[in-house]
């Protein structure tokens, strides 16, 4: 009997020691299974972030490009927030720009003002360069001394060549140094179909003889280029409205004529007689073009209820035809898309709520996209249908502390709509707060765990 009784005790013993270790390794299992399940939903439909739906709402149907009857070489219709492309008409093709080149001057110069090199005061020499220079022009001669200002007012309201040149010629030495200056900035603004040979987009042979390029090539620009550049100025330089919109300025006190503004499409032009049937809502830049080779050409920018559309024609007949042909692909823009917002900025990604964390006060930290995610719709639309694809490259790194904001991975968001192609924007997975470091004494008790963790792991891979 006593042994008997020995025998059920041990054996009671035995299962509360089972016990025992099995609620460990519940626990212990607990602690890792959220990054189990985070690691296996790295594609989904949103759901939190915007409501989704398998039936979108009634929207404009976008009609064709065909359909608009343009009579151009080539265009292209983007719009400045996302950067997506609304139209395409042989955007990529390199083409003589004429005077659209000189929006690379105009944001060179706005640069190296922001940047504090030189003031919009600054006084500036006329060099022999600029006062050889034919086309339009504000008529400078050699040794003539005028503002910064003046000057950028001259060549982004009047287009004037010489006023040009003094300023590239001021800025880099010569006009050929500048040159390489618009390059090298066409190269990092991702222009692949650009190449400039002076400031003013003057054919070469019609440049002063002895201030030509060696190499025998021309400005060229796509429309795609073009588009690109102006959505770099509307970006780094919105005080660009503050000279685009002027209509006309006396450059000296003495002339007999203002300068009058190229662009006849300016909002504010609805009140001259001469340009109010072309002047067009919200439109305020940027920069027209013409020589015989280019043709008609022209750069222009306008917002409405939020959305900024860039559009660009190059190759129109006529000085009229080109602000007609304008006007066709931006009302296409307007009415026929808008911009809505499809994730919030500091939004929590399903299935990536959190990412572990070493040696930190918590194991595991909460993690939020960084900046909000737009796209561009059909006009309309009420529900987007977004997809996600989440990346978390930083999780074996985090190490606390660590700040509030510290990239973990990005999570790239997709929005398919009928007639549009597939857009794509990625943001990042930044830590939604400050992680602070554990104690010893609870680093401890977390290596015991993990080591009893591992220990069962080992033995549970055994059967």
């Amino acid at each position: 009997m006593k042994a008997k009784h020995m025998n059920k005790k041990k054996r009671q013993i035995l299962k509360k020691s089972v016990a025992s270790v099995m609620l460990l390794n519940m626990l212990c299992m607990s602690a890792v299974m959220p990054v189990m399940a985070a690691a296996n939903n790295s594609g989904q439909v949103l759901m939190a972030a915007a409501t989704a739906t398998k039936t979108p709402a009634k929207a404009v149907s976008i009609p064709s490009v065909d359909s608009l009857g343009l009579d151009v070489r080539s265009a292209v219709l983007m719009e400045a927030s996302t950067g997506e492309i609304l139209l395409s008409v042989n955007a990529d093709k390199a083409m003589p720009p004429a005077s659209m080149t000189k929006m690379m001057t105009e944001y060179i110069v706005a640069e190296q003002v922001k940047q504090g090199k030189f003031g919009w005061d600054t006084v500036v020499e006329v060099g022999k360069n600029a006062a050889k220079s034919i086309g339009s022009r504000i008529f400078l001669a050699e040794g003539d001394k005028h503002t910064v200002k003046d000057l950028y007012i001259a060549m982004a309201v009047g287009s004037a060549n010489d006023a040009t040149v003094a300023l590239a010629e001021f800025v880099a030495g010569s006009e050929q140094e500048f040159v390489k200056l618009m390059n090298e900035e066409a190269q990092r603004m991702g222009m692949k179909d650009t190449h400039f040979i002076n400031s003013t987009g003057l054919d070469r042979k019609d440049m002063p003889a002895e201030f030509r390029p060696a190499e025998d090539k021309e400005t060229v620009m796509s429309a795609m280029d073009a588009a690109i550049l102006c959505r770099y100025i509307v970006r780094d330089h919105p005080d660009y409205k503050d000279f685009t919109t002027i209509q006309s300025y006396k450059f000296r006190p003495n002339d007999k004529a203002p300068i009058i503004n190229y662009n006849w499409m300016l909002e504010a032009n609805k009140n001259i007689t001469n340009f109010k049937s072309y002047a067009y809502e919200g439109l305020d830049g940027m920069k027209t073009g013409h020589t015989s080779n280019a043709g008609n050409n022209f750069t222009g920018t306008a917002e409405r209820n939020g959305m900024r559309l860039i559009s660009v024609v190059m190759g129109t007949d006529s000085e009229s035809a080109r602000f007609r042909e304008t006007k066709k692909v931006l009302d296409y823009g307007f009415d026929n898309f808008e911009v809505k917002q499809a994730v919030a900025g500091k939004t929590k990604v399903t299935g990536w709520e959190s990412v572990p964390l070493k040696k930190g006060k918590e194991t595991s930290v909460p993690v939020v996209t960084d900046n909000a995610v737009s796209f561009v719709v059909p006009k309309g639309t009420q529900n987007l249908e977004v997809t996600f694809k989440a990346s978390v490259t930083e999780a074996d790194k985090l190490v606390a502390p660590i700040k509030a904001g510290t990239k973990v991975g990005t999570v790239t968001y997709t929005y398919k709509a009928e007639g549009m192609e597939p857009q794509e924007k990625t943001v990042n997975l930044i830590t939604a707060e400050e992680a602070e470091k554990g104690g010893w004494f609870r680093l401890f008790f977390r290596a015991i765990k993990d080591f009893f963790v591992d220990l069962f792991d080992g033995i549970k891979n055994l059967f």
